[in-house]
């Protein structure tokens, strides 16, 4: 998928790639049309209507993806609510030894996240992962989603790399499509991000099972191959 003496910038995404998405997408589409629900003396089916559209209208804007927006929005405390259910934040299989891989191989990581800095600080602190990254970016500092084109160059001023020898993991084809179009060369997705849900049968980027496969040295896949 990737051939690391290619490769000098390894950027990653956060939810849905390094951690699994089971969290977000529980909290949005469940928990928080609950509760937002609850407050308006809806049931479930009607909240969620409701929210529903409110959501999509938002979704690759840098408001989807801001804790701050939707408190104000909805009349909650969205960090408090997602809260409520942080234990179901946690690492994908395989991610803690994949980080501590590229490690070992030189390359600059960099954590590039949509995510809220108060909800990304959060989750670091839960996980862990923070160590392994030379760098770790909230695309709010930037003031521009990863979706969209100036987020790409904005990035390469906050530290230099090149799109030629740079490879982005990320769950988000919109964002891939963003990075490809700002000249990213190496683009992986995940297979199923979420662990709540079966894996996305056909993807427009190739995708991940698991981390193990960039993990195999270039002769071991050989040989395996001839055997």
């Amino acid at each position: 998928m990737v051939r690391w003496e290619d490769i000098d910038t390894v950027l990653l995404d956060m939810d849905g790639t390094l951690l699994d998405l089971h969290f977000d997408n529980l909290f949005w589409n469940e928990y928080l049309p609950l509760k937002w629900g609850e407050l308006h003396g809806l049931d479930f089916p009607a909240a969620s209507a409701q929210l529903l559209p409110r959501f999509r209208s938002r979704e690759g804007t840098l408001s989807w993806y801001c804790l701050d927006y939707w408190t104000r929005e909805l009349g909650l405390d969205i960090f408090e609510l997602k809260s409520g259910i942080e234990d179901l934040i946690r690492v994908r299989p395989g991610a803690d030894e994949f980080l501590a891989y590229v490690q070992s191989l030189g390359k600059f990581i960099a954590l590039v996240t949509n995510a809220h800095e108060k909800l990304l600080q959060h989750k670091l602190a839960r996980t862990g992962i923070a160590g392994h990254f030379d760098a770790i970016v909230s695309a709010h500092s930037l003031g521009l989603s990863k979706e969209e084109a100036g987020f790409w160059p904005e990035l390469q001023a906050r530290f230099a790399f090149n799109p030629g020898r740079t490879l982005l993991i990320d769950d988000n084809a919109v964002v891939l499509r963003s990075a490809r179009a700002f000249g990213i060369r190496w683009l992986l997705t995940i297979a199923r991000p979420d662990s709540g849900r079966p894996p996305r049968e056909s993807t427009e980027f190739p995708a991940l099972d698991s981390f193990q496969p960039l993990m195999l040295p270039a002769r071991a896949k050989q040989s395996s191959q001839a055997g």
